[in-house]
């Protein structure tokens, strides 16, 4: 009863501020059910922009409201919890950067745009997760600084000539994930696709089936036709993927089976 009583206080308090919820995957399920948009952080600061809400309430981590804020001015960005923040964005700082871009004055700046809005200013181009070697191949300099994830710079770095200088930062959740345990869950469910986030290491990379972003892991989970998946990403991911495929698998007669490393 108490739930329900938020959840209607939530949809009038939308309607008389004229605003929308926008929840990254890896939010709680509460937050989810909720939010009127839900997907990765580049989805949802496009959602912002088409949005003709005057009022944006960002459901994820400080540069994901950042980012929406700058491409929607006209807009009231509101982040629920102000230092909901991301280790691996504090990996990299303005002054640590132009000190490495002093070492590399060839090199072009490619930053993930998993980072501050500071550091943004001071790269070249920004790039997802799912955009990341076509930015870099796109670029016409040979040798190309990628920051701040060094397991998705590596994983760029085999799909391009170019010299890509690694920063050494990284997404703890991503870069917990061990390979040991990836193939202790392969032999529990031999019939599983492993779907990796590229920003694993890269020994687990090497025994994922599809090494996709967020919104491409639930992407594949729906256009598969396996009904086992080992995913290789942040937990909160499952509640998005049983959702999406809940009505499909009804209709199918089957159920997909989400296992989390």
């Amino acid at each position: 009863m108490e739930d329900r009583l938020i959840i209607e206080e939530i949809k009038k308090l939308k309607h008389e501020r004229n605003a929308i919820i926008l929840s990254h995957f890896y939010t709680r399920g509460e937050v989810q059910e909720v939010a009127d948009f839900v997907g990765d952080s580049l989805s949802l600061c496009k959602a912002a922009v088409n949005s003709k809400a005057e009022v944006i309430v960002f459901a994820g981590v400080h540069f994901m409201a950042e980012s929406a804020s700058i491409i929607s001015p006209e807009k009231l960005v509101l982040l629920p919890v102000p230092d909901a923040g991301c280790p691996m964005a504090d990996m990299v700082t303005v002054k640590s950067l132009r000190s490495e871009k002093e070492k590399h004055p060839e090199a072009a700046v490619v930053c993930y745009v998993n980072s501050s809005a500071a550091v943004k200013a001071e790269s070249d181009i920004c790039c997802t997760s799912a955009n990341a070697i076509n930015v870099v191949n796109s670029i016409e300099n040979r040798e190309i600084i990628f920051i701040p994830d060094e397991n998705l710079g590596a994983f760029v770095s085999l799909h391009t000539d170019k010299k890509i200088h690694l920063w050494p930062g990284f997404c703890h959740v991503h870069d917990n994930i061990r390979d040991e345990n990836v193939k202790e869950l392969q032999k529990m469910h031999p019939g599983a696709e492993f779907l990796a986030h590229p920003e694993c290491r890269p020994e687990v990379l090497s025994l994922a089936d599809h090494i996709l972003s967020t919104s491409g892991i639930v992407k594949e989970v729906e256009r598969s036709g396996s009904t086992e998946f080992i995913i290789g990403t942040e937990r909160e991911i499952v509640q998005s993927l049983e959702k999406n495929t809940r009505i499909k698998n009804s209709m199918l007669h089957q159920r997909k089976l989400f296992v989390i490393i």
